[in-house]
């Protein structure tokens, strides 16, 4: 009896291990940035990690910073087919395939980090991410980086400026304002701004704050056009799951993962402003001239838009006019 009692137990207690080791989960994050250099993006990823490690529900995770797993623009589908767990993305970079996306990279549309934060629990991004969500991705972290402009010949601040340059835009939105202002467009990810700049091939971009450092683009520069107080640039570029792979999991370990983004949001909130000041400080001491555009000088860029990438997106995108106006109404 107690020889059978033993062994019962004992396979009780194998099977109650094979079955912990069964719940151990190792995630893949993937994304574009620069790994281990002070990229927030980067950070907000890292972060998550640790803090599910932390938890102690069988979860772990590798990241693959630097596009080292997924180019830029295949990030979006390796989330939502589940080829990879999570990925810091910039979410219009998929507006390819969901145009409403670039309501997240409009001119204008955001204006400061507070209106930001005001805009993450609003019905314009209930419908952002209902879209997200039915696409099979859901949303670990908000995040919307400010940014700015460069150049390699001169100052971009009034659209006169911006005439005649062959610039990079994140987006359809800002191309199509850019086009509208007399500049030529070459599109690309953020990543291949330096090289673009570098063999001529751009001789200015626009792209966030954070990216402006990390890519180390000061270096191909003559002038910087910082967010400032009249910040035309701002996109939306949260940390997404995979709904596939989120669905697999327990609840408590589901939790975890809700907790750790949470927590990286609560982080990038603090931070956000700082970049645009660390954006600052980093190309004046390379010795790159940094402006900030006048209030004329932003009204003047969003008239263009208003009659190019506004006009464009109510005409042509589903529920356009309605995620516009869902925006405009957040105060």
């Amino acid at each position: 009896m107690k020889t059978t009692a033993f062994l019962s137990a004992g396979v009780g207690l194998a099977l109650m291990a094979s079955s912990a080791m069964a719940q151990d989960v190792m995630l893949r994050a993937s994304h574009q940035w620069p790994g281990g250099k002070g990229d927030v993006r980067d950070e907000m990823v890292q972060m998550i990690g640790k803090e599910i490690e932390k938890a102690g529900v069988g979860l772990s995770m590798q990241v693959f910073p630097g596009e080292s797993l997924f180019k830029a623009k295949d990030q979006w589908g390796a989330v939502t087919k589940g080829q990879v767990d999570i990925t810091a993305f910039p979410l219009d970079y998929a507006s390819g395939r969901h145009p409403e996306f670039s309501a997240t990279l409009m001119p204008g549309l955001v204006g400061s980090h507070e209106r930001a934060q005001r805009l993450n629990d609003s019905p314009f991004m209930d419908d952002i991410k209902k879209i997200i969500e039915d696409s099979g991705a859901i949303v670990l972290s908000d995040a919307w980086l400010a940014g700015g402009f460069v150049s390699s010949e001169k100052c971009i601040t009034s659209p006169d400026t911006a005439q005649g340059q062959t610039l990079r835009a994140a987006g359809p939105a800002f191309e199509e304002m850019l086009v509208g202002a007399g500049a030529s467009i070459s599109s690309m990810p953020s990543s291949e701004i330096y090289t673009g700049m570098q063999q001529n091939v751009l001789t200015g971009a626009n792209t966030s704050s954070g990216s402006l450092v990390s890519y180390r683009i000061y270096e191909v520069s003559k002038c910087l056009t910082a967010p400032g107080e009249n910040a035309l640039w701002f996109m939306y570029e949260p940390i997404l799951m995979s709904k596939r792979s989120f669905d697999r999991l327990s609840e408590e370990q589901q939790k975890a993962l809700m907790d750790a983004g949470q927590k990286a949001e609560d982080y990038f909130a603090g931070e956000a402003e700082k970049l645009d000041q660390t954006l600052v400080d980093t190309y004046k001491k390379a010795g790159v001239e940094v402006v900030e555009m006048s209030p004329e000088n932003y009204d003047a860029w969003l008239e263009i838009a208003k009659e190019t990438s506004y006009k464009n997106f109510a005409e042509k995108v589903p529920n356009g006019q309605k995620l516009i106006d869902e925006a405009l109404a957040v105060e």
